[in-house]
């Protein structure tokens, strides 16, 4: 028990330290998990020889995180992606494989190591590019959702590599014996023996109903047993038994697979499929997540544990080019698919920066293809390595990736700006969601707008719509005095990039100091930016939709649609008077938790709004009465 102790705090505190700062640097959990492995391990020897052992119940991670990704993945969708994930997705993990295989086949491995080799390169980091793509707001885009439909392809890829490995290892070929029953291995076919208790010893035809069996059970029970079973659980009233019911679904199919010799991950995977239009979906996802996340993070510390720092400076250089040569491939690869697919500019940068490194899949096809036989130990631990280096690497190419996005702007904006033929007193910079509800309001109303927008497709969309819009930077001063900057009563500054709305605002004031300027603010600090850059009227995007829901919250726990609307308007001014007044305390560049004045006076505020409420329900109250 002591033992177990110990390592337990070493793995843990290692985890809770490493992994909060690898994210603060923006490198991502996964790394932060690796690190951990390589300071406890190699560097420290804190653990040792536990640590093989210990990866295999890790492992477990991977199967639920498979489960978990096919309860995000409905069949309808599936087949509605269907463009996008066999053609960009496969066509990608494809030709990555085979490239990665000649290569691989060039450098002296046989057909099956380098076979294995090309498909555990050929995947990508999904935890860490989803990451960064969510944090620099790039979803949304073209390149980000090409980025994604390949991520999905891959991670959906997992299920049948891992199914396929195992015959690439040169003892597990099946063998058909003189009595028609099926061995796998060596002469007597023992080696694998306990991964095929079901179907040892039965012909061929058995063995293919008994898997086919297996498949078909887990389907029907998906649809089947799970609401009964869910049901029952339910009169028992104990949270803890959603907890154990999810678990027993997931070890249960596992178990299952492992029996008639197929992936657990595979059926893991077509469960969660299976199961992804129940509404015990979220439940399911919900008692899952920390036993995924958590395993997830001991098998990369485990694998970072296992590095050889030894290894990697015996031959620096030799593995920083191979991880290099890894990158260069595959951005190739990418640049040529996301051309053929019609990616253009910053998009297929995006597309091919982002995916260009190996990912965390990698290490645990990598583990799998040493248990199996079909890599060597060495050649796996320098396959280790090198994936490690990649996605190291990887914050480094999303860099490079916003020089080339900023560049590349620039030119477009510079060679292919509209010529405005229009004058108009309101001037719409940015017609995205925001403006595209201020622009149709206005328009409806009888008045004449002139749109201005960055993106051509945004801008190609509207004219479908029948609205006009004019393509060019919002900020460039020679495309607003075309917009007619000089004689417009009205700027609406409703861009999507917030720091393109604090430019634009300062230089229309410096142009135009009697002009009414109106923002489209993204945070209450960007509000202060907009008060000092000179905006009139400065609107928060989701204030007005916060405060309509906490009108609704008032109005359905007692309070009458009159005490509830009154309660809003008093929070509104009190906020926006508020604003005005902490806007002179805020200082930019400052943390707002250590502008004391700020803080002290936005407190007192807090209570003053407090007690304006009061106030407000005890006059209803008088009222009433």
């Amino acid at each position: 028990m002591e033992s177990f102790l110990y390592q337990a705090s070493i793995y843990l505190a290692a985890a809770v330290i490493a992994v909060p700062l690898s994210a603060r640097l923006g490198l991502g959990s996964v790394l932060g998990y690796l690190a951990a492995g390589i300071f406890i391990g190699p560097i420290l020897g804190l653990v040792g020889a536990e640590t093989e052992s210990l990866q295999h119940v890790a492992e477990f991670g991977v199967v639920m995180m498979l489960f978990l990704i096919g309860l995000e993945l409905e069949p309808k969708a599936l087949w509605d992606m269907r463009d996008k994930l066999l053609g960009l997705g496969g066509l990608q993990v494809m030709i990555s494989t085979l490239v990665i295989t000649a290569v691989a086949m060039f450098a002296g491995q046989p057909l099956s190591v380098a076979l294995a080799v090309g498909l555990t390169l050929s995947l990508s980091s999904t935890a860490i590019v989803l990451q960064t793509l969510s944090e620099k707001g790039l979803m949304q885009t073209n390149g980000g959702r090409a980025t994604f439909s390949v991520l999905l392809t891959q991670d959906i890829a997992v299920i049948p590599i891992l199914a396929f490995l195992p015959l690439l290892a040169s003892d597990a070929v099946l063998r058909i014996r003189d009595d028609g029953s099926i061995s796998r291995g060596g002469e007597g076919g023992d080696a694998h023996h306990h991964t095929l208790s079901l179907v040892e010893g039965l012909p061929g035809w058995a063995v293919t109903l008994v898997t086919i069996g297996a498949v078909v059970f887990v389907v029907l029970a998906g649809i089947y047993l799970t609401r009964p079973l869910f049901r029952y659980i339910h009169t028992t009233r104990l949270r803890e038994m959603y907890t154990a019911l999810a678990l027993m679904i997931v070890v249960g199919i596992s178990f299952l697979m492992t029996l008639v010799g197929l992936s657990p991950a595979l059926g893991a995977f077509l469960a969660g499929v299976v199961l992804a239009s129940s509404e015990f979906r979220h439940e399911l996802e919900s008692d899952l997540e920390p036993f995924k996340g958590l395993l997830l993070g001991l098998f990369f510390i485990t694998v970072g544990a296992g590095i050889d720092l030894g290894f990697f400076f015996a031959d620096p250089l030799d593995l920083i080019g191979l991880a290099l040569l890894v990158i260069f491939a595959k951005g190739v690869i990418l640049y040529v698919v996301g051309r053929a697919f019609k990616l253009k500019g910053r998009d297929r940068w995006l597309f091919t920066l982002g995916l260009a490194q190996a990912g965390e899949f990698g290490f645990v096809l990598l583990a799998f293809s040493t248990q199996q036989n079909v890599i060597p130990p060495g050649l796996a631990q320098k396959l280790l390595m090198i994936i490690a280096l990649t996605m190291l690497i990887t914050p480094l190419l999303f860099i490079i990736y916003d020089i080339l996005s900023r560049n590349m702007r620039e030119h477009r904006q510079q060679v292919a700006p509209d010529e405005i033929d229009e004058k108009g007193p309101v001037i719409i910079a940015g017609i995205g969601r925001f403006g595209q509800i201020v622009n149709r309001l206005v328009r409806a109303s009888g008045f004449k707008t002139i749109v201005l927008d960055h993106d051509i497709e945004t801008i190609q969309l509207m004219r479908r719509f029948g609205v006009k819009g004019f393509l060019g930077d919002p900020t460039r001063p020679e495309l607003l005095k075309a917009a007619g900057l000089e004689k417009a009563e009205v700027l609406v500054a409703a861009m999507d990039d917030h720091k393109q709305v604090t430019r634009l605002v300062s230089y229309a004031r410096r142009a135009r100091p009697d002009l009414h300027i109106i923002a489209r603010a993204r945070d209450r600090t960007h509000v202060y930016e907009l008060y000092q850059a000179g905006a009139n009227d400065i609107v928060r995007e989701m204030f007005d939709g916060s405060l309509r829901a906490g009108r609704y919250v008032l109005e359905n726990i007692g309070l009458s649609e009159y005490e509830a609307a009154q309660a809003e308007q008093t929070f509104y001014h009190h906020d926006r008077g508020s604003l005005r007044e902490l806007a002179d305390l805020w200082i930019p560049g400052m943390p707002t938790a250590e502008n004391k004045k700020y803080i002290e006076r936005a407190r007192q505020m807090e209570r003053d709004l407090e007690t304006a409420l009061l106030e407000l329900a005890e006059e209803h109250a008088k009222q009433s009465a």
